[in-house]
């Protein structure tokens, strides 16, 4: 794709923007040479716009390591070693790196991250499909991702947790915005967080559930410690903690609002050390043998 005055002003770009572009690049240059000049001036954000305008490529930006004040690239960005950037890492596709990424700004792919070692983030974190990291995740705001989820240690995030699909971490999870998680979510250690935790099918967590405000599965929910929450908790089967289970103050629980009454005895099963104060439906069946 290449680039003239007349086919950028059809995209109905900013004045001032505009008048940079046609100043200081020349007609004819390829699209990723663009967003290459306009990063090095230090016009990211004219650089994103060209992206969102029209959109990515097929290119592959293939690197031992990749340090820079900013990258942003219309297609995907391979990395044998790591990536250090001061501000934004927008790319088009994916990002494939056999160390870590850490980001001062946002980073942004439309398609894959795949991580060697931990991911950071200074400000949000948005990945079109499966991000993967052998590390953890840390994230200063948001963290959007439109596939499969997988840490192996933790994964801390500043804001809200969206999901597309299915979230596995090794260990604690940590958000404080809502979750929302469109699959199963498993975690190895704890879930703490301020917002609510919505999940589309089961949970299995290896240690507790704290400070989150609802909790809501479509399917059970298991915890080896307690499951503790500022308002009402639900699950659409069954609820299992190795401890107690705990609704906040005039919120209620309720197990098997997806099942039937009369399935209740198999599929609302509530397992604790005592009855939880506030069960409004299920069967408590006593401690769970964990």
């Amino acid at each position: 794709m290449e680039f003239t005055k007349q086919f950028l002003r059809a995209k109905s770009p900013c004045a001032n923007g505009f008048r940079w572009f046609t100043r200081h690049i020349e007609d004819g240059v390829g699209y990723q040479q663009a967003l290459d000049q306009l990063v090095a001036a230090g016009r990211v954000d004219d650089a994103l716009w060209l992206l969102g305008q029209f959109g990515p490529t097929n290119a592959v930006l293939s690197v031992d390591r990749l340090e820079a004040e900013a990258v942003v690239f219309a297609g995907s960005v391979q990395v044998r070693g790591g990536i250090e950037v001061d501000g934004v890492i927008h790319v088009g596709r994916s990002i494939h790196v056999g160390a870590g990424v850490r980001a001062g700004g946002a980073i942004v792919a439309g398609e894959d991250i795949r991580a060697g070692a931990s991911i950071q983030s200074g400000d949000r974190l948005h990945c079109g499909g499966d991000l993967r990291t052998d590390w953890g995740v840390h994230t200063q705001q948001s963290l959007h991702c439109g596939g499969d989820l997988r840490a192996a240690w933790d994964v801390v995030c500043q804001g809200a947790l969206t999901v597309g699909a299915s979230a596995f971490v090794g260990q604690d999870l940590q958000v404080q915005g809502g979750i929302d998680c469109g699959k199963s979510l498993r975690v190895g250690g704890h879930v703490g967080g301020a917002g609510s935790l919505r999940v589309g099918q089961g949970i299995v967590v290896g240690g507790a559930i704290s400070g989150l405000m609802h909790l809501e599965a479509g399917w059970g929910i298991k915890a080896g410690e307690s499951i503790h929450a500022l308002g009402a908790i639900k699950a659409g089967e069954s609820l299992s903690a190795g401890e107690d289970i705990r609704a906040g103050e005039g919120y209620g629980i309720f197990a098997g609002l997806n099942v039937q009454e009369p399935a209740w005895e198999a599929c609302a099963q509530v397992w604790a050390q005592k009855p939880p104060a506030g069960l409004r439906s299920g069967v408590w069946k006593g401690p769970c043998a964990m």
